[in-house]
């Protein structure tokens, strides 16, 4: 049975679970230190170590950019290779977006998406259920596959694309 309950929970919940007493369900109690050690981004920021949430938006911010560099590069050469074609390059181009490899990029996306709110501390609106929205908008970041390629690189060339 608690395998079954294993399957059903997520990434976050089973190993935050890892940290409770079997028998209370309570977590382990902080020691003095760690109660008393004050908990603030200025506080990591002053002892030299950045949360990891702030290492993973950075990590993710700078993967998306290469990934877009590449994608252009992708995109203008295959623009060159089908000139006057536009059946060919718009075929060819949808072959290599279906192709094109985000998983590394998607499982620290995914991190971002499961960890971010608890990191940040972020509190619930109890209307929705959900967590507040930071700057206006959700924390939340989509996952890179074909649809995000043709958002940013339609397999109808343009002159102004890429």
């Amino acid at each position: 049975m608690r395998q079954y309950d294993d399957e059903r929970r997520s990434p976050v919940e089973r190993i935050v679970g890892q940290d409770l007493d079997e028998q209370s369900g309570k977590g382990k109690p902080l020691s003095s230190r760690a109660s008393q050690t004050q908990r603030s981004i200025e506080a990591y920021l002053k002892a030299g170590v950045r949360p990891r949430w702030m290492e993973r938006v950075g990590d993710i911010d700078a993967g998306i950019a290469r990934e877009r560099r590449r994608l252009a590069r992708a995109y203008r050469a295959l623009q060159g290779e089908c000139a006057g074609d536009p059946q060919a390059f718009a075929t060819r181009w949808r072959d290599c977006a279906r192709s094109w490899d985000f998983e590394e990029l998607n499982v620290l996306i995914e991190q971002h998406n499961n960890w971010y709110p608890i990191e940040r501390d972020l509190p619930l609106n109890p209307r929705t259920g959900d967590y507040v929205r930071v700057g206006g908008r959700s924390y939340r970041r989509p996952l890179l596959g074909e649809e995000w390629v043709f958002e940013q690189f339609p397999p109808t060339p343009s002159a102004d694309a890429a």
